[in-house]
């Protein structure tokens, strides 16, 4: 069942109104929107943050968990949040940076060098500011999930930009990653990501980037047999809360809170670590699907002209350097 914006709002103020309370003698619930299925990494990780909050807190605070977009897509979860009508949110860092520009550093290809770097980033000094950066936005981060690198995958092996030449790939509807294939000499198709098997088998598109959990979750296996591993991208999730609600808890539950939701990174980088392993064993073992090591400069080189621009990006230009300082130590 879709919900319109406006009889979403209703319910899920109504369900706030009923359950979340403020006051010191009572249990704060704090409701929690996120579209994936119980089974996922995410979903586990955030109720090992609910379960910690719970034990740090003596009980006070408790979260409730609603998974598979029960109050929303990511999108719709975020404008409720702004309005204080949603607790908690999960989005990710290419969504997020229409509601804050600061998420668009994690944006840029090969802004990461490697999964070291990214972890240095998400668990430093660049990350916490770009978490603390949206509280007027009407939102605070709380801590990112690992979602894994992009890579491509078709019919083909793409082992340089020259292949890409001709090609329809399937991007998110975003103007970085739109820009990034243009740069890499394909042709950018945004499109949903429930219409892109079909768009596959009957070639509508010819490939598309993901991490490799897609080949299997989504069965992309069956129909893209190539997955070549250049990474272009490391794009985190993002775990949100609304600064209406953040602002009246109370500084030791704030504490609580926060030290919770960065034990349940951690957790989540064990879990996704095992999913995609699984994951690249059932596509290559189930599905016959050929995963190439590729040479990433001349990828790197292709979209350098992003990494230039955001650097003279006065909304960005901060980060990203702080992201290049720890590229190496």
């Amino acid at each position: 069942m879709r919900w319109n914006k406006t009889a979403l709002t209703t319910f899920v103020t109504c369900a706030l109104a009923a359950s979340t309370s403020f006051t010191a003698s009572a249990v704060t619930t704090l409701k929690l929107s996120h579209n994936q299925d119980r089974n996922h990494p995410v979903h586990k990780s955030m109720q090992y943050m609910a379960d910690e909050v719970k034990e740090l807190t003596d009980g006070e605070v408790r979260i409730r968990i609603y998974p598979n977009g029960q109050l929303g897509t990511q999108r719709e979860s975020m404008e409720l949040l702004q309005n204080g009508a949603l607790d908690i949110a999960k989005s990710n860092a290419s969504e997020m940076e229409a509601f804050e520009p600061a998420y668009g550093a994690f944006n840029i290809p090969y802004i990461f060098r490697d999964r070291d770097h990214y972890y240095r980033v998400m668990q430093g000094e660049v990350g916490e500011k770009i978490l603390e950066s949206s509280h007027d936005k009407g939102f605070v981060g709380l801590t990112y999930y690992d979602a894994g690198a992009r890579s491509f995958y078709a019919s083909k092996a793409i082992n340089s930009p020259a292949d890409l030449s001709g090609m329809k790939i399937r991007v998110q509807p975003s103007p970085t990653a739109v820009e990034m294939i243009k740069l890499m000499g394909g042709s950018p198709t945004p499109l949903s990501y429930g219409e892109l098997y079909t768009a596959m088998q009957q070639g509508v598109v010819d490939g598309a980037e993901n991490n490799p959990t897609a080949l299997t979750t989504a069965r992309h296996g069956e129909v893209a047999k190539v997955f070549s591993q250049d990474e272009h991208t490391m794009i985190p999730d993002v775990l949100v809360i609304s600064s209406k609600v953040w602002d009246k808890l109370p500084q030791d539950q704030q504490e609580a809170l926060k030290k919770a939701a960065k034990d349940s990174m951690m957790y989540h980088k064990d879990l996704w670590t095992k999913m995609t392993n699984e994951a690249i064993e059932k596509a290559k073992d189930g599905m016959g699907v050929k995963f190439v090591t590729v040479e990433k400069q001349p990828f790197v080189d292709a979209v350098k002209p992003m990494h230039d621009a955001a650097l003279n990006n006065p909304a960005i230009a901060d980060y990203v350097r702080g992201i290049d300082a720890l590229a190496v130590q």
